[in-house]
């Protein structure tokens, strides 16, 4: 689980890149947790967004004018409520109050239909079983299911179509990332339906800057991270189109960049065939121009924060509670074999940039503090006794950061946590390296348990790192974490 000797070798030297270019600021970035505007307000943190409390709104007020079918006694506050926090629960984990590049009520009415069921379904439960409230018929579930479907309908319509003709009179600038035949396609499509909301203004690529003719409109070609930024300033961008196939490396740092300065990051298929379908595409993509597509959300940082931090919060908690003995017994033998200072201590750094001192149990003493903080230290390099060897081999010198994952500085899984003078050298050296501070570090991670620790690459595991936090979920953490468990039984050192 360790990292401390993480060498870059032969097998993984660094790459040579412009990403130092690519990860400056394009504008000033937003107030995290502050939604970004689209057509209707609503941006990647929907549930923030004026749009979004707007069909939230009328989501509530749908489900309130059903009850008008309940009679008096029937209109409990306690049934109110239940079906305030089913349409709250049901309609966000749906997917009802995310961006949609063009919205509209028909294509969310099913949706809305099965979740009103469901609402109703728990109310009819709710008000059977207890006996304070008054039974309800299913004819009258049915029919106020029904009625709280048809006015969410009739209420988000009338919201998608005052949208429609205020993106109609003032289309969304965007710019279409990807290659150039492919990139004028989807801007000639997009610029020919102006009822997508969408203008684009510019197409980024890899050829030399030059001018597109488009439709009767001049685009021009960008390929400079400073044309890039004039371009989003001048033009007031506020949405990305990428179209297939996968951007260059270059590209995914531009992207990287545009997506955390507040931009709505959209992918547009354009290469898929007809009568080929992508798993799953139908369940999570929209049509914009005629073109399936779908927006792609950075992780976000509001579910790492609440149940990421809940799950490291117990489990930290309960495992220093059923090793305080190994803890207490590992620092006594050390203090005897190696004297004092059984702790070792060192800056790291972890979320967003932010430092912190990571704790584990000392092993070795290096020669003075830069060494320290500068230097790839090896096991063998200096003497260490058989405890501090076999403290290292069983990985028991990294339990004194568990309390570290119970104060916030880290978290059980996630990237493994460097120090500034590596992180500095490597964010400059390999792609995507600075992304891996998405999150927070961990014990132990994804790369860890493919075996990448010790003298291993530093590209593959920012690489391994990367792909953990864009697919992060709580069932994947448990499953690196009882793989971790399963390799301690065969330890290979640290």
């Amino acid at each position: 689980m360790s990292a401390e000797r993480t060498v870059a070798t032969a097998a993984a030297q660094p790459r040579a890149t412009d990403h130092a270019r690519a990860t400056a600021s394009v504008i000033p970035p937003r107030r995290a947790g502050r939604g970004r505007r689209t057509s209707l307000g609503r941006g990647t943190s929907a549930r923030r967004s004026p749009a979004a409390f707007a069909l939230f709104a009328v989501d509530c007020g749908a489900a309130l004018l059903g009850t008008v079918l309940l009679t008096g006694p029937q209109r409990h506050p306690l049934l109110m409520v239940l079906l305030l926090a089913c349409v709250s629960v049901l309609n966000t984990r749906a997917g009802l109050y995310r961006p949609i590049a063009v919205p509209r009520a028909l294509d969310e009415l099913p949706s809305l239909a099965w979740q009103a069921v469901l609402g109703w379904c728990a109310a009819g439960l709710v008000a059977a079983s207890l006996p304070a409230l008054t039974p309800i018929s299913l004819t009258t579930v049915c029919a106020a299911a029904a009625l709280q479907s048809g006015l969410g309908g009739a209420g988000r319509g009338a919201l998608y179509w005052w949208a429609r003709r205020a993106t109609l009179r003032q289309p969304r600038p965007a710019l279409v990332v990807g290659p150039g035949a492919v990139a004028r396609r989807v801007a000639e499509a997009v610029l020919r339906h102006p009822q997508a909301g969408v203008r684009p203004v510019g197409i980024v690529g890899d050829a030399p800057a030059e001018r597109t003719e488009t439709e009767g409109a001049e685009l021009p070609v960008l390929s400079t991270l400073e044309e890039l930024r004039r371009a989003v300033i001048q033009n007031s961008v506020r949405t990305v189109l990428v179209v297939g196939p996968v951007p260059g490396p270059e590209q995914i740092g531009w992207l990287r960049t545009l997506s955390g300065s507040g931009l709505d990051v959209w992918a547009v298929d354009a290469t898929q065939p007809p009568g080929y379908d992508a798993p799953g595409r139908r369940a999570r993509s929209w049509l914009l121009a005629g073109f399936p597509c779908r927006q792609l959300l950075p992780a976000g940082r509001r579910h790492f924060s609440v149940s990421k931090r809940a799950l490291d919060l117990v489990a930290s908690g309960i495992l220093l509670l059923l090793i305080s003995p190994v803890l207490l017994a590992c620092a006594a033998v050390l203090r005897a074999t190696d004297g004092p200072g059984v702790i070792f201590r060192q800056e790291r750094i972890g979320r967003d940039g932010q430092p912190f001192t990571l704790l584990k149990f000392r092993t070795h003493r290096p020669a003075d503090p830069h060494e320290s903080a500068t230097r790839w230290t090896v096991a063998g390099e200096q003497h260490m006794s058989r405890f501090c060897q076999f403290l290292r081999r069983t990985s028991l010198d990294e339990l004194p950061q568990l309390w570290n994952v119970f104060r916030g500085d880290m978290s059980l899984v996630g990237p493994r946590p460097e120090r500034p003078y590596f992180v500095a050298q490597f964010s400059q050296q390999y792609d995507g390296y600075g992304e891996r501070h998405r999150m927070p570090t961990g014990i132990t991670g994804l790369a860890q348990i493919q075996g990448l620790r010790g003298d291993t690459s530093i590209e593959d595991r920012c690489r391994f790192d990367n792909a953990y936090i864009d697919s992060w979920s709580i069932w994947q953490d448990l499953c690196i974490l009882l793989r971790t468990a399963a390799s301690l039984v065969r330890p290979t050192g640290s």
